[in-house]
């Protein structure tokens, strides 16, 4: 680590590089054509507003007007009941609920904003699982 926060693009985290370098796979934590959605009990059907395919949930996560590329993640059904909502919602591809704590959260952030770091990812609906691969740049 540099003696300077202001070079360490790590300074703010809990881990540091180390902790977010190679290929990363979170297995079931994308929005998919079976996540769960609330029923009625009285009809045994789903409500209009929870009824989704993950092509729309890809649309809408594209659609969100931001540098960081986002994903689309499933709302809890108790999200979907109290707020009428759709079942998915929109993150960064690094969000604590993708990625399972806000540790490797801020540290996949860092090394998506800086230029020593390559940061991609593939998001794969039909699994549910999100990759993550980081590898320093040359110039690092």
């Amino acid at each position: 680590m540099s003696e300077k926060p202001d070079d360490d693009p790590f300074h703010d985290c809990e881990f540091g590089p180390d902790a977010v370098l190679g290929t990363r796979t979170f297995h079931d934590v994308l929005f998919t054509d079976d996540t769960e959605t609330p029923v009625n009990v009285l009809t045994g059907e789903t409500p209009a507003h929870s009824q989704a395919t993950v092509e729309e949930a890809k649309a809408f996560a594209a659609s969100i007007d931001t540098d960081t590329p986002q994903i689309a993640l499933p709302a809890s059904v108790e999200t979907q009941v109290e707020t009428q909502s759709k079942p998915y919602t929109s993150a960064a591809f690094f969000h604590y609920k993708a990625t399972g704590s806000l540790e490797l959260h801020r540290a996949y952030h860092a090394a998506y904003d800086s230029d020593a770091f390559s940061v991609d990812f593939e998001a794969d609906y039909e699994s549910g699982n999100l990759t993550i691969t980081v590898e320093r740049t040359r110039d690092s």
